[in-house]
């Protein structure tokens, strides 16, 4: 990267730097040699403690959330739109006249700044996509710096541990956008990857916009062509590189019938229309949204000057990303512990279906990641849940994850379980849905209730105890 020279003689104070939008760019300004620092509220309610243990260690410098860590006029205040003016850091950078950026706003002008750029948009798959992405153009030698929300196994190391960010030598930045804050409208990409159009944040008219928007200031693009919707935003725009399982009039399309799906993998052949060549590809996570990732990351990459054969024969060695599809371990007697994102329709269902792709009970714990998604989400997320299990599967909700605030919290996931019992009835299937509110009733309640062959997924979004919670019960089975 080349004219980040003033980004790194900045002080930068983050608030609720360990969140997982806050800390890969909090690791991005400090390996560009930026002094950083940073409070958050599980630090100070002792959640997480390795994280915040590993930070410190590696020079990032932690204060209480009670303002103290905001001390000159110069330093630059990274915040989130939720966080509110009362909050201590707040009151005091407005004290010192400090400077405020949001999440979306330090991003963007890192990534603008990059000389070559490469932005993953889309309703779901954008972490995915993005990790398999950087992992293509790390082994083609392109040194990348990649922004992500989960954490990248294929980087991480014990000196990097959270490597949801990577900090490369070269002058490529790729990163996943967001649409559900409209922020997707501050990058200007070398290529715009569009993988899918779909309900979650806002609604079709305003996300039909963004990213149509998004494709329109993108010097090249890569698109799905099994999308109507984003097949739609394309129509008429050039410096196309289109991909699809099923549409074969795409320029990179799936073989018919030679998909591979497996419980730990899915194969298949990707042909190459613009010159008919053939290539075997390997993605160690099942399930076929999996697949349209690994399409979509070798469509962008292609975009980018990386040849196909390359770009495939990268994938043999990706390794995932934590928390999506994340197997903890089968025990003996083949009960599986899954760890997942699953938070919004879309995301849950392709999860869903790749359980439901083999045999086996399905049991699902799913934690809200707010009151307020709940609100907005929630039709959708029971008919996710009626549509995509089925007999004899069981589903449990516990409270919305709530690290306090001032959200209203007056409906919560009483009502979405009596929509899943109603649609289940409605449906004529045998789905048990409980209402449990705390965790370790939950735990104890799929410990119980676990038999040889079952697959228990733990889903949920904004809660990095998530996965210590996924490890408790398999430990408690195995």
């Amino acid at each position: 990267m080349t004219q980040t020279a003033n980004l790194a003689d900045t002080p930068w104070f983050f608030c609720g730097i360990g969140g997982s939008g806050m800390l890969p760019l909090a690791q991005i300004l400090h390996g560009l040699g930026a002094e950083v620092a940073g409070s958050d509220r599980s630090h100070d309610q002792g959640r997480t403690p390795q994280k915040f243990e590993w930070l410190e260690e590696h020079g990032f410098t932690l204060f209480p959330q009670d303002g103290s860590g905001v001390s000159a006029g110069n330093q630059v205040i990274v915040a989130s739109a939720a966080v509110e003016d009362t909050v201590p850091e707040m009151v005091r950078a407005s004290e010192l006249g400090c400077r405020r950026m949001s999440r979306a706003q330090l991003l963007s002008t890192l990534f603008n700044a990059a000389e070559s750029s490469i932005a993953v948009a889309g309703t779901s798959g954008k972490s995915t996509t993005t990790a398999m992405l950087g992992w293509i153009l790390h082994k083609a030698g392109r040194d990348p710096t990649i922004m992500n929300g989960a954490v990248m196994k294929n980087f991480v190391t014990s000196e990097t541990p959270y490597a949801s960010a990577r900090v490369g030598g070269g002058d490529l930045f790729i990163s996943e956008v967001d649409e559900s804050d409209g922020s997707i409208a501050l990058y200007r990409p070398s290529v715009g990857l569009l993988l899918n159009v779909s309900l979650d944040h806002k609604s079709m008219e305003e996300l039909r916009q963004l990213f149509g928007d998004f494709l329109h200031v993108s010097v090249a693009r890569a698109v799905n062509f099994d999308s109507a919707e984003v097949r739609t935003l394309a129509t008429g725009l050039g410096n196309l590189t289109s991909f699809a399982i099923d549409a074969q009039d795409a320029d990179l399309v799936i073989e018919p019938g030679s998909i591979d799906d497996g419980q730990v993998a899915i194969a298949a052949t990707i042909v190459d229309r613009r010159d008919e060549s053939r290539h075997p590809l390997r993605i160690a996570m099942p399930g076929r949204h999996n697949l349209a990732n690994g399409l979509a990351a070798i469509a962008a990459a292609s975009a980018a000057g990386v040849a196909v054969a390359e770009a495939t024969k990268a994938l043999d060695s990706f390794t995932g990303l934590a928390r999506r599809f994340d197997i903890i371990g089968t025990t003996d007697s083949g009960v599986s512990v899954i760890d997942d994102f699953g938070h919004n329709p879309e995301k849950c269902a392709a999860t869903l279906r790749t359980l439901k792709a083999h045999p086996g009970r399905v049991i699902v714990f799913f934690q809200p990641h707010g009151y307020g998604p709940l609100r907005q989400m929630g039709d959708e997320l029971a008919e996710t849940f009626v549509s995509e299990l089925g007999d004899g599967d069981r589903v449990m909700f516990s409270d919305p994850v709530y690290f306090g605030g001032t959200v209203d919290r007056s409906e919560g996931s009483e009502r979405i379980i009596r929509l899943i019992e109603a649609g289940a009835d409605a449906d004529g299937k045998e789905i048990q849905a409980d209402y449990i509110p705390t965790r370790k009733a939950i735990a104890d309640r799929i410990v119980q209730l676990a038999r040889p062959g079952d697959r228990i997924v733990v889903m949920g979004a904004r809660d990095d105890t998530l996965t210590g919670f996924a490890r408790d019960i398999f430990q408690r089975l195995a």
